[in-house]
């Protein structure tokens, strides 16, 4: 057993990496437990299996990002048992540590509601690995209809949220601009996305106006609107609607919610909604002394009581604010309760377009100047230099020459 640290964080997403960070510059103990070796960039992963930009512009190491923080110590490992009780955790190979507060920031996994067929068929996107594996997936499914003009290269994405509307945005783009420049002639009107969601509107949190104009766009696009629409069943070769209503596709990508993981669960820590914890006002969770848990594996409320979305600015503000809880936990001070600073909603629908609600009192924006604000925002959350480099450069290129900016390697499974 180590109880050599003062905290340990498992999870290196926004929320865990922000509470290491924040607690290593107060020259704390802290020991960053993550399976990945590196941070990603989640926003922007439907690019990723779009080809719009490259997976280096989306990772970064962890290890790069704590450098000139030596009280950190960043370890690659799978954390397989959490003792919340006593803030203990177990890796793979067996090895055991505890601290004075343990911070849980393990993220989530999709949410597919029980629907037959999905977690079988369907392409989840929450990670740089499905990003990679739909991106594998659509460009064999692009080359055998390229061979057979028979042969369709439909795609279904689930979901009408931000990620849903950004993802099912981007590959219309590409069935409008890049197939035909680098396909055969006649492809791109074989290739269809449609895009499918239980609720009546896209964008269910934005006000009416930012649904209409993104519904507006996706439709000029080119994309298919199923909405007020259930997913019954989800097969190799489509979906099935609650209605009855067969929609054929080559690929189903799932977008449609997400829930916490087997670590939560299996943690023996009070499940809410989506199985994530309900922690209180200050982060912790009640009846477990120095446990903090954030980001997607929490339930967080603001002042008023409301709960806060699955957001990337949440997350990162939660580990922030936990961090100096826990740093007044170890110096004897008193916690707060967390303040949320609520910088709005964004979500791109393609090139050029975009709506923007932002701040409390929801300025809204759509079309170009939000299209610029989303550029420029998520330019400035990406992590590191590079990153932002290779971001840049990729959409300057992508949106002037419409050129692919990741190469695709491997095989579809």
């Amino acid at each position: 057993m180590d109880d050599s640290y003062q905290v340990i964080v498992v999870g290196g997403g926004f929320a865990g990496k922000s509470a290491a960070e924040e607690l290593g510059r107060k020259g704390i103990r802290v020991l960053l437990l993550d399976t990945n070796n590196y941070q990603q960039f989640q926003p922007l992963l439907y690019q990723v299996a779009a080809s719009q930009i490259g997976v280096s512009a989306v990772t970064r190491p962890l290890r790069s990002e704590f450098r000139r923080i030596n009280s950190v110590r960043v370890l690659t490992a799978e954390v397989t048992a959490i003792d919340a009780a006593n803030r203990t955790v177990t890796t793979r190979d067996g090895s055991s540590y505890r601290a004075r507060a343990l911070v849980i920031a393990t993220g989530a996994v999709p949410n597919y509601f029980n629907t037959p067929g999905a977690d079988e068929h369907a392409y989840p996107l929450y990670s740089v690995a499905d990003a990679t594996r739909l991106s594998v997936a659509i460009t064999a499914v692009l080359d055998e209809a390229d061979r057979e003009p028979a042969v369709g290269a439909d795609v279904i994405v689930v979901g009408g949220g931000p990620t849903g509307v950004e993802t099912a945005g981007a590959l219309a783009e590409n069935v409008k601009y890049v197939v035909p420049k680098y396909f055969s002639p006649g492809l791109a009107e074989r290739c269809h996305v449609h895009l499918v969601d239980m609720v009546p509107n896209v964008l269910a949190a934005f006000s009416e106006k930012s649904q209409a104009y993104a519904r507006d766009r996706l439709t000029k696009l080119g994309v298919q609107l199923h909405m007020g629409q259930a997913v019954g069943e989800v097969r190799p070769d489509g979906v099935t609607l609650k209605d009855g209503t067969v929609i054929p596709a080559r690929i189903v990508v799932w977008a449609g919610g997400l829930q916490a993981g087997r670590i939560i669960a299996e943690s023996g820590l009070p499940q809410g909604r989506g199985g994530r914890v309900d922690v209180q006002p200050d982060l912790t969770v009640s009846g477990f002394e120095g446990v903090y848990v954030l980001g997607d594996s929490a339930n967080i409320t603001d002042a008023a009581g409301d709960r806060l979305p699955q957001l990337g600015s949440v997350a990162q503000q939660s580990g922030k604010w936990a961090a100096r809880n826990i740093h007044a936990d170890l110096t004897g001070g008193t916690r707060e309760p967390f303040r949320y600073w609520d910088k709005g909603y964004m979500a791109m629908v393609g090139r050029g377009a975009a709506v923007a609600e932002l701040g409390r009192r929801r300025l809204q924006l759509q079309g170009p100047l939000a299209f610029v604000s989303w550029l420029a925002v998520h330019l400035a959350l990406l992590p590191g230099f590079q990153q932002k480099i290779r971001a840049l450069f990729s959409w300057a290129n992508g949106y002037l020459t419409h050129s692919p900016a990741q190469v695709v390697v491997g095989r579809p499974d």
